[in-house]
């Protein structure tokens, strides 16, 4: 298993964001949007925020820039995202929905900590393959998927091992 290793470099720039924009452009021509100075502001701090942000952690860091923007308008940009392909909205059973910058180089999984709620990429050929396998053998045209592994991150583990070393025998 190799998980994914992000570095948080600022993806508003560069040939990616190049092609986001004219993704986006395209996309809100067709639909006959607008490309306001907010949504740019958001598109930007999305761009340039760590993976699966919440619309609440991305609202908090567009406030710093513009305390004028408001939910609704977050919202309303990173449910446009994904619609146009620029990002996958996850949930991941905390309650949240969760944005991704989609990436067209390839396919990752999720370990999530039910403890911390650590979300852990990871990418194993073996899996993918199993899965076509299985797929395959019944019958089944696989269009996309999900996988998800809930339990303890390494870390939370830890401390509950060491949380039922420390406690003490109940007195008789």
């Amino acid at each position: 298993m190799c998980p994914r290793q992000h570095n948080l470099v600022d993806s508003s720039k560069g040939p990616q964001a190049e092609h986001v924009r004219a993704v986006l452009d395209a996309y809100m021509v067709e639909h006959g949007m607008r490309a306001t100075e907010q949504r740019r502001l958001i598109i930007d701090t999305f761009m340039a925020a760590p993976p699966h942000v919440s619309i609440d952690e991305l609202l908090a860091q567009v406030r710093q820039k513009d305390a004028r923007i408001g939910y609704a308008t977050v919202y309303r940009t990173l449910k446009m995202l994904a619609e146009c392909g620029i990002a996958h909205e996850r949930h991941f059973d905390d309650g949240f929905a969760r944005y991704e910058l989609a990436s067209g180089e390839s396919h990752h999984d999720h370990l999530i900590c039910t403890s911390c709620g650590r979300i852990v990429e990871f990418e194993e050929p073996q899996i993918e393959d199993l899965q076509l396998e299985v797929a395959d053998r019944h019958g089944f045209v696989v269009t996309h998927h999900r996988h998800e592994l809930y339990g303890l991150c390494e870390g939370c583990h830890a401390a509950t091992e060491t949380s039922k070393r420390n406690r003490k025998p109940p007195r008789p």
